[in-house]
């Protein structure tokens, strides 16, 4: 299958080239635009409230749910925090054990998936810890280093706390979409997992007797998934990548971006070959190794700038509540975060719910409550350093100016961590590719996920996707995007609609599975 994979990638090598051409590019650019402008106007569209303030209805939609399920599920995110750690520590894996089943009875019963002897020893295919890396994989990235400066340039420092509330109320978002995702995943003979928003909005609404209504909800995400993973989740990402490699080494060669995105769709291809298990495997080593240098960077700019700190938080939170710091809080980082991922920790997009569900467990509110510890480390922590970094610096250098919208984040970005760190660009740019390269393995399980939901489940399918995927890669390292990212953004941020849907229907559902969790590790402590 390598063998084929490769072929078929270096055969769209020539159209590649042609494509290079600036004028192709711009041409594909208008023509997309032309026949998808209306779709990404309808999900973008923003309700005005004064002539300084619109919001988007999508924007409604997501942070609705989110209070929703943080006053139905008691405040989950903040009482259930210290049993997160505990479940990724391993603590409570006993859990899982015949005679705690034997006492609480079979906790996912899901009709065809655990009903015999062979299917029911097939309790996933990733540990907890392995499953919330390959989901934050998909999150953290280009939006915690371009986003959030987008977002202050913007905004203003203000951004920074709106930024810090959307965290914490997605937490309880990811608990409640990520415990489904485990409830109603199917997994097969073999053990392998199929799971997401597109089983339990099936599923799930037919216990309800909403069969139908489900079946189309899950129809519609599965369409929106597999265009998210191939533009938001795949060639921006490549793009993205490639700029910022072709930038600092100054590459000429006009070709010199297909060439990057070649050798990127290679090792992807090694990588996505092996399924969510080599994904896991790769995402558990790379996500955590960058997220320590990047924070650790952060921190140690803080620290060099300690008696800053006040200065930098008074800033934040008097921008907060300020003109400038409410379109910073709202349009800055909610906008400009849905569009680029500053929001993107994507509680409510029903994505991670995908990854979380090859889970090896049999108590779905369990990674439910692991996936609740995403919003909280991507946004709360590494969005959060990233804009004290920014506050912080510009205090001391001025080198940008607030309210004053900036094209490229990423430059931002590496300009205020080398005013501190000189020449650490370098390792921002290793960082943005490492970060790039792990969203698009994700979010090509996801986009695999929605294909087989579809197409069925079988080698050629699954060959064709990945083709596909792989050839999106080069196609987004080579030309410019403009309408295309503009239309895959739209389609992940139009997966909220059925996902929100879904999840709120079956909210009784989640608050049976969290109590049956609980009163699991209640037996345990005995």
């Amino acid at each position: 299958m390598n063998k084929k994979l490769l072929s078929l990638l270096f055969l769209v090598i020539p159209m590649l080239t042609f494509a290079q051409e600036q004028s192709t590019s711009e041409k594909i650019d208008t023509t997309f635009k032309h026949y998808t402008g209306w779709f990404v106007d309808a999900i973008f569209y923003a309700i005005p409230f004064s002539d300084t303030i619109q919001i988007p209805w999508v924007l409604f939609v997501l942070v609705g749910g989110a209070i929703y399920f943080t006053i139905t599920f008691n405040f989950a995110q903040f009482r259930l925090f210290g049993t997160s750690i505990r479940v990724v520590q391993g603590k409570y894996d006993d859990i899982d054990h015949h005679e705690v089943q034997e006492a609480f009875g079979d906790q996912t019963p899901g009709g065809d998936v655990f009903e015999t002897i062979a299917v029911e020893g097939a309790e996933g295919e990733v540990s907890h810890f392995q499953a919330l890396t390959a989901a934050l994989s998909a999150t953290v990235g280009l939006g915690n280093i371009a986003g959030v400066a987008v977002a202050l340039s913007i905004g203003g420092p203000g951004a920074t706390f709106w930024m810090i509330l959307a965290g914490l109320l997605g937490m309880a978002s990811k608990f409640a979409e990520c415990t489904l995702g485990v409830k109603y995943r199917d997994v097969d003979a073999n053990g392998v997992v199929y799971g997401g928003p597109m089983y339990y909005l099936s599923k799930g609404l037919k216990e309800k007797g909403a069969g139908g209504f489900g079946k189309i909800l899950a129809i519609i995400f599965a369409v929106f998934v597999i265009g998210g993973s191939f533009g938001g989740g795949n060639m921006f990402q490549a793009n993205q990548a490639s700029a910022q490699f072709v930038q600092l080494f100054g590459f000429t060669n006009a070709n010199a971006g297909m060439y990057f995105g070649i050798v990127m769709a290679v090792i992807v291809a090694v990588v996505i070959i092996g399924g969510i298990k080599r994904i896991a495997s790769v995402t558990e080593k790379i996500v955590p190794f960058m997220a320590i240098i990047y924070v650790g960077a952060a921190l140690v700019i803080i620290a060099m700038n300690i008696s800053l700190i006040p200065k930098a938080f008074g800033l934040i939170f008097n921008g907060a509540f300020t003109g400038l710091g409410i379109a910073g809080g709202f349009i800055g980082v909610l906008i400009q975060g849905f569009r680029r991922g500053t929001f993107s920790n994507e509680a409510g997009v029903g994505s991670a719910a995908i990854a979380h569900s090859a889970v090896k467990t049999k108590y779905p509110a369990s990674e439910g409550i692991v996936a609740l510890l995403e919003p909280f480390i991507d946004t709360v922590v590494i969005c959060t350093m990233t804009a004290l970094v920014l506050v912080i610096t510009n205090i001391k250098g001025g080198f940008f100016d607030y309210g004053v919208e900036v094209k490229q984040g990423v430059e931002l970005t590496a300009t205020a961590f080398d005013s501190a760190i000189p020449h650490f660009s370098i390792i921002l740019t290793i960082a943005v590719i490492l970060f790039a390269f792990s969203t698009m393995i994700s979010w090509s399980y996801y986009g695999m996920q929605g294909w087989k939901f579809l197409f069925g489940k079988g080698k050629v399918t699954d060959l064709v996707y990945k083709i596909l995927f792989l050839f999106f890669v080069i196609v987004g390292a080579s030309i410019s995007l403009g309408a295309v990212i503009n239309f895959s953004d739209a389609m992940i941020f139009a997966m909220v609609v059925p996902n929100m849907i879904g999840v709120v229907l079956l909210s009784p559902k989640i608050k049976e599975e969290l109590a049956k969790y609980l009163s699991a590790i209640k037996a345990k402590k005995k």
